[in-house]
């Protein structure tokens, strides 16, 4: 219980990470290392897949936005450095205007980070990976590894704020042309 308050701040930062991306490990960590308890020889691999791949995709999903095409749909697209690499391709939308941005890396980068932390602090991953750490030692990291972390992420996501609308979210004509999406017309 200790662990938990102190780990509490950790919510604030799971706020910068892909919202599909985490329920998908908190779904599947606890299946993969059975519980923590790690006993079959394919609980540590797998877990370790599963870690790499939602690491991944925490860092993907800060190259992908949204635009609005002619017909009012909205699609989606890779940023790259000459601009949007979509699905389909659009002629009614400039997609060199969607280019990769310092800010786009500065996201990934730390949205990584963040999905380290919460990896780290997991207590099936610490229990599977790490059996021997105590609660203790755990409480101690909480105390010395997450305030400073929270503080450096918070400062960067402040600076470069992300104006993206990844593969998920509504594209930014959409979402500001309603302000109340329960409202008919």
């Amino acid at each position: 219980m200790t662990i938990h308050l102190l780990c509490s701040k950790m919510g604030n930062l799971v706020k910068f990470l892909p919202t599909g991306t985490v329920f998908v490990f908190n779904f599947l960590n606890p299946i993969f290392t059975d519980y923590g308890n790690c006993k079959n020889q394919l609980n540590k691999p797998l877990a370790a897949v599963l870690i790499a791949l939602c690491g991944f995709s925490c860092t993907f999903s800060c190259f992908t936005d949204s635009y609005k095409d002619g017909d009012g749909k909205t699609r989606y697209g890779i940023v790259t450095f000459k601009g949007l690499w979509p699905c389909r391709p659009s002629e009614s939308v400039k997609l060199s205007s969607y280019k990769l941005r310092f800010s786009d890396l500065v996201h990934a980068f730390f949205s990584s980070i963040v999905f380290a932390v919460l990896v780290l602090l997991e207590p099936n991953t610490v229990k599977c990976f790490y059996p021997s750490l105590s609660k203790s030692s755990r409480a101690l990291i909480c105390l010395t590894v997450l305030p400073p972390i929270t503080l450096l992420v918070s400062l960067a996501f402040i600076c470069f704020p992300n104006k993206r609308h990844g593969i998920g979210y509504l594209s930014i004509e959409h979402s500001s042309n309603k302000t109340d999406l329960l409202l008919p017309n």
